[in-house]
């Protein structure tokens, strides 16, 4: 079954198909020009003082081109972006695009595996929304094998492209999250002056946990989904109190697949999908996975 059978069968009308279709087409993009494009930087900063590497410019630009060519996206926001954009005035331009071009981007040069996240909303500003209305988010990764994973609130699949090009249904067919004993512990750097945080991980480590952490928040979080076990931690600490990850263009949409997949997404205190996005660049602390592991890290953490 391709993207656009699925979402067929979910009920999607043609104005959500048309979208999903512009931003498949900025996945096969993407997934071509990291395997034939140079990993060197750019030479420029984004908004928030990090420098950009080549690709991350070529990424957002891809994504932007396709989105302008969509009738139906109105309004899009990149992290690589100072505002947000609009497109469209017109009277179908309903969609707003949030995205994350390329996630975990200096890994990029050490052939780790990197991604795009995507979140779709039907809005005129991102400024006051929460995640939770999201119509649908995706994520794709770009590894030994390009794929796509999805939710249209309901539930989550799996898409794998073929040598064509084109992305079919894998057998990870009704994903879902229970529990287990994997982690991704994030920014273990803030263990030398939060002893809560040095604990939690120290509990993991004792209680034979695997260790799965790239450095990359798409293929963990995605080997959380697919596995479906595990935890993704990145608490805040004194240099960084929300930690680093945004709200808007990784936060929210990793929380509504991971929640359709039967996990949970906190940064503490408030689940993720009721965060109100104050500002574009607002960050927070996030705890992701399985349910109990989650919990576990809102009771340990304070």
């Amino acid at each position: 079954m391709t993207i656009n059978e699925y979402l067929k069968s979910c009920g999607v009308d043609e104005r959500g198909l048309a979208v999903a279709d512009s931003l498949v087409v900025a996945v096969k993009r993407i997934s071509h020009v990291i395997k034939t494009s140079s990993t060197g930087k750019a030479g420029t900063y984004n908004i928030y003082g990090e420098e950009q590497l080549a690709l991350d410019l070529i990424a957002d630009k891809i994504v932007q081109e396709e989105c302008r060519r969509n009738e139906y996206i109105g309004l899009i926001a990149s992290e690589e972006l100072p505002d947000e954009m609009k497109l469209s005035s017109g009277e179908h331009a309903d969609y707003a695009i949030c995205y994350d071009p390329l996630d975990g981007s200096s890994l990029v040069d050490v052939n780790l595996a990197v991604g795009t996240i995507f979140g779709v909303y039907e809005a005129k500003t991102f400024v006051g929304i929460k995640g939770s209305q999201q119509t649908g988010a995706m994520i794709a990764v770009y590894g030994p094998r390009t794929t796509i994973v999805l939710t249209v609130k309901q539930g989550v699949r799996e898409f794998v492209m073929d040598a064509d090009g084109e992305f079919e249904m894998s057998s990870n067919d009704d994903i879902k999250i229970s529990e287990g004993k994997m982690f991704a512990p994030g920014n273990l750097r803030a263990t030398s002056e939060r002893n809560d945080y040095l604990e939690l991980v120290n509990y993991w480590c004792k209680e034979q946990y695997t260790l799965r952490y790239s450095g990359g928040m798409v293929p963990d979080v995605n080997q959380i989904l697919l596995k479906g076990k595990g935890i993704f931690s990145y608490p805040g600490y004194s240099e960084s109190p929300n930690g680093k990850l945004r709200l808007l263009f990784e936060c929210a949409p990793m929380a509504l697949l991971v929640t359709q997949a039967g996990g949970a997404a906190s940064d503490g205190k408030i689940d993720i999908l009721e965060k109100v996005v104050e500002k574009l660049d607002q960050r927070t602390p996030i705890y992701i996975g399985s349910k109990g592991e989650v919990d576990r890290c809102c009771t340990s953490l304070q």
